[in-house]
Parts: structure tokens; sequence; C-alpha cells
């Protein structure tokens, strides 16, 4: 089939566009300036320019490839986390997922797009409190702190607007948090740094609940939903969340670090605000069972003690 990958230099992307290839797609690369072409056509991969926010030119590339399954990969997500400005972090990537998927979503209309795959999340945004490891049939969470709202908002758009369009076969997948080669926790990743330089502490009592997935994972199981599995939203995640009481430990030891320091709740608030508090004492985990029932998919890293190891 024709697919059309926006954002294909993304972390996810630079796995996903070669994974299509090998399965025997044809493959445009949405990107949006020409300094990351040359990657992308050395894949084996086509490629356009557009920036997801300009919807002229969106149009015009997708309607110049008429793809059967575009891809909806565009975030702007480098640069870290600032857990007190944490909307403000996040805020082009926001409007990725809210203009720039409204873009993405009229072009793939006027180019005749039968299948629209997006992006989204499954941690932070999980409703806190009751079981540990929460569903897709459990809600989102109804009161976000204030610094998160505006995030928070763009997560639900992209979720509701894809799949609630009536002309093409919607999916979401909501990734758990990433790691491998550009990711955060990755080689020269800002959490592997944090670590080695025993800047991570353990915050409160660590109960906060973490789902991970390795870019190739991520990468396998969104190329089997190019062709398989009915329109709604799954999440995507290894099986072993993990708190971080646990985690963290663990890949100190897996990186030769020092153990982490142990802080208190009121000391990590001065540093990091209620926000990041919460990732390390209040988040939930994520139940990975309907994506792979419905994908027959099996992450290669099944627990990221593995992937941490062996996939960084």
């Amino acid at each position: 089939m024709k697919v059309l990958v926006a954002g294909a230099t993304g972390g996810l992307g630079r796995s996903l566009v070669p994974k299509l290839i090998a399965a025997g797609h044809e493959v445009t690369g949405m990107i949006r300036s020409e300094s990351g072409a040359a990657g992308v056509r050395a894949q084996g991969a086509d490629v356009v320019i557009a920036d997801g926010l300009d919807a002229a030119a969106v149009k015009a590339a997708v309607v110049s490839v008429r793809p059967e399954v575009v891809v909806h990969q565009m975030t702007a997500l480098k640069g870290g986390i600032n857990f007190k400005k944490f909307d403000e972090s996040f805020a082009l990537t926001n409007r990725l997922r809210t203009e720039g998927t409204d873009n993405l979503l009229a072009a793939a209309h006027a180019a005749g797009v039968r299948r629209f795959i997006a992006q989204s999340y499954a941690g932070w945004n999980l409703q806190r409190g009751g079981s540990t490891i929460k569903t897709e049939a459990d809600p989102l969470d109804p009161n976000p702190h204030p610094a998160t709202r505006q995030s928070m908002a763009g997560l639900r758009y992209v979720e509701d607007t894809v799949t609630g369009d009536k002309e093409l076969e919607g999916l979401v997948l909501r990734y758990a948090s990433f790691y491998g080669p550009t990711g955060a926790v990755g080689k020269g990743g800002e959490i592997v740094e944090l670590i080695e330089k025993r800047k991570l502490p353990l915050v409160g009592d660590g109960a906060g609940i973490w789902s991970f997935i390795h870019y190739d994972d991520a990468a396998d199981v969104t190329v089997r939903a190019v062709s398989t599995g009915d329109p709604g939203i799954y999440q995507i995640a290894d099986d072993d969340p993990a708190s971080a009481a646990v985690w963290i430990p663990e890949l100190a030891r897996i990186l030769g670090a020092k153990a982490p320091r142990k802080i208190p709740v009121w000391l990590a608030k001065l540093a990091i605000g209620q926000v990041g508090v919460d990732f390390f004492t209040k988040i939930r985990g994520v139940d990975n069972s309907l994506a792979k029932d419905t994908f027959s998919w099996q992450p290669g890293y099944a627990s990221w003690r593995q992937g941490f190891r062996h996939g960084l």
C-alpha cells in the first residue's frame, strides 16, 4: 500500500519508515524541511516537504502522493520537559495535535485516503486512583493539574477527532513512554544523564507507575495497524509496568551508576512542582492486552528490564 508518514524524522518515524518498507509498502515521508530529506531517502522512502501547521502545504503534499494510509506522527518533543511549565514544554506539540491533525485530516479527505493512524500517549494522562494499570475503557484523568490542561486537551482532541471521523478508518495509538536511541531514556538522553550524574532521585514512596515501549516495538505494531484492526484507540506498551521505585534504581544498576538518592515529597515539590511529584508518585501504568490481541503483536522487549539493557 501507499503510506504517507507525517513526522518521518522523529524518534518513532526513524524506526517506522524502514519497517514499513520492509513490509512491502510504498512509503513517503512528510517532513518539515529539506534538512532531513537525505536521511529519509536513504531509508528507501520518497519525501514531500510541508510544515504540519501550514494547511495549504499539507494539502498539496498529501494530494501529490495520494496515499491509501496516512500515519500522523508529528510532534515537537525535543528539549526536555519543564514540569513546572509543562504546557509550555508541549506548546508546539499541542498545536500539531490540534491544528496539525485538522490539516492532515482535511488533506486526507481531499486525497481520498482510506485509513488514518494517529499518535497519542498513555501515562500521566490516565486517571489516578483505583487500579494501578489502566485499559482503554478507563477514562483519562478528568481533573488534570492546571499546568497540564492544554496538553491533556491536545491529546483528547486528536483522539476524539480521528476516531470520530466518518469519512475514513481512524485509529489512535496511545504509546507509552518511549525509550531507545533518540529518547530521554537512551544513549545521551536526558533521563540517562540525570541518573548517571545521580540527579534523578526517588521521590517519596516512588509509587507512580510507568509503562515503556521501545521505538522499534512501537514501530512494529504501527506497521500492523496500517493494514489490520478496527477503528478505535489502542494502548501500546510492554508487558511490565513498574513503579519509579523499581525502574529508576534498576536503570542506575544497568548504567553502572550509583543508587539514586531519596528525597521527601515536600522537597521535590519545590524543585519540580506538583506535576513532577505526581509523575513519580501517582501516575498509572498501561494495559496492552487490546493491542496485542487486535494486531497479533508481542513487543520484542516484553520488559523494559531487557530493553534498557540491550535496546538503548
